[in-house]
């Protein structure tokens, strides 16, 4: 190889590789700028613990009846959770299942199943951390890891409670979830398909991945505070145009004035103007779209 082919071979081989040296550091940005909703939510809720504030203790509208029941089996482990519903009901109806917040299924998860199931509807909330309940924000990260660290499993939870309650009798389902839930009332959504109807997710994460919202059959109504820290507005926007741009039916709604957890009357930060308001659009949603 002569001097001159030499240097021409040397250019070209440059040549090729810096495209390839931009991609790498396009793509680096990108993975790091993941939000650690963990480390957001225990931000949030670092001197919080589950207490009855002003609001809690808001009774059913009708009477009502609830039990813990097993819902199905997960990677050979039973899966229970807690079934309301109205006391008088002949009949299954539209169904709810209702996914916790990051303090587990513990009882302002169950009076909020009552709640709903005093609005008509049958309710199951299942349970994604096997029984655990947390009462510090310490504990309660640590179980919301552990509930994230396995995407497919808890997936297949949330199926299992849709395909419950379609197997007693369901006409319809929808999914409605708080803080963890929110992002898991979502990913109901995502795992139940057609057979779900409608999702209402309160400032739960986001999801932005165009092949996971795919599988979205749902509209989906979400509730955000304008003041929560922990999940920005920008990242609710970005999740809102993504499903628009998929086709999807999606309705956001934001509290200026409100923070995370607004809707919980067993929290610091609840906010019963917001909250009432929020309750008032998830029924009119559920309605709607829930027969």
């Amino acid at each position: 190889m002569t001097m001159r082919s030499l240097r021409t071979l040397t250019a070209t081989l440059a040549l090729v590789a810096a495209p390839i040296g931009a991609a790498e550091s396009q793509q680096q940005p990108q993975q790091q700028s993941q939000p650690d909703y963990a480390a957001a939510m225990h931000k949030e809720h670092a001197h919080e613990v589950p207490t009855a504030s002003l609001g809690a203790g808001i009774a059913p509208r009708m009477a009502v009846v609830g039990d813990m029941v097993q819902y199905g089996t997960v990677d050979g482990a039973a899966v229970r959770g807690y079934l309301a519903k109205p006391k008088s009901a002949a009949k299954t109806g539209p169904a709810i299942v209702m996914v916790h917040e990051w303090w587990g299924i513990n009882d302002n998860i169950k009076a909020m199943a009552d709640r709903y199931a005093g609005e008509g509807y049958t309710v199951l909330a299942v349970d994604l951390f096997g029984g655990q309940v947390a009462t510090t924000s310490d504990a309660a990260m640590k179980l919301y890891q552990a509930g994230m660290a396995n995407i497919a499993k808890g997936e297949r939870n949330v199926a299992s409670a849709v395909d419950y309650l379609r197997k007693n009798g369901a006409s319809s389902v929808g999914a409605v979830g708080y803080c963890f839930g929110g992002h898991w009332a979502l990913r109901t959504g995502l795992a139940g398909g057609a057979n779900v109807n409608a999702v209402v997710m309160y400032y739960g994460a986001p999801i932005t991945a165009a092949p996971e919202l795919s599988r979205l059959k749902a509209p989906v109504l979400g509730l955000f505070g304008g003041k929560d820290t922990g999940i920005p507005v920008d990242s609710v926007r970005a999740m809102e145009a993504q499903m628009k741009r998929a086709g999807r039916s999606v309705t956001i709604q934001v509290y200026p004035n409100a923070g995370h957890a607004f809707a919980n009357p067993t929290g610091q930060a609840y906010d019963k103007a917001t909250a009432d308001d929020a309750w008032s659009r998830t029924l009119g949603f559920f309605k709607t779209n829930l027969k």
